[in-house]
């Protein structure tokens, strides 16, 4: 099995500028209206970075960089977004709903495995663990 490390972190790192500090990555689903992809949810220091990943774990296409300053909402809620059913509140106790509404009027929906508990390890495990509580720090102490 692949170690999801070795394949992140690498590619988070090729997306720094000079000085910048990785605090973290993740990998999560871009959803839009009609499609949904993979995408590398990368915080640092300075910015948020969402690149799109394709089946290798390659990326694909120009990175989406947010500063703080560019994000006008966030949202933030469990996998199964508050629906009262059995596969949604298994949701809410694996993953993480994000949403975010840049400066400019662009919206990201994006969900990502917590890697916890049982599911830890095909979750993503230490990475995507690390990756989403970097995350949640990164918005945090920007609050």
């Amino acid at each position: 099995m692949v170690n999801l490390g070795d394949r992140l972190v690498p590619l988070a790192e090729s997306l720094l500028q000079p000085g910048e500090n990785l605090l973290g990555c993740c990998i999560a689903t871009q959803q839009s209206l009609l499609s949904g992809r993979a995408v590398a949810m990368v915080s640092t220091d300075r910015r948020l970075i969402v690149q799109g990943l394709t089946r290798r774990f390659e990326a694909s296409g120009q990175p989406i960089s947010l500063a703080p300053e560019r994000i006008a909402e966030v949202r933030m809620a469990g996998g199964g977004d508050g629906w009262a059913t059995v596969g949604a509140m298994i949701l809410d106790a694996v993953s993480v709903r994000l949403t975010l509404r840049t400066t400019d009027g662009e919206k990201l929906a994006l969900t990502m495995m917590a890697a916890e508990g049982m599911l830890a390890t095909l979750g993503g495990g230490d990475t995507q663990r690390e990756g989403v509580r970097a995350l949640g720090r990164w918005f945090a102490d920007r609050a």
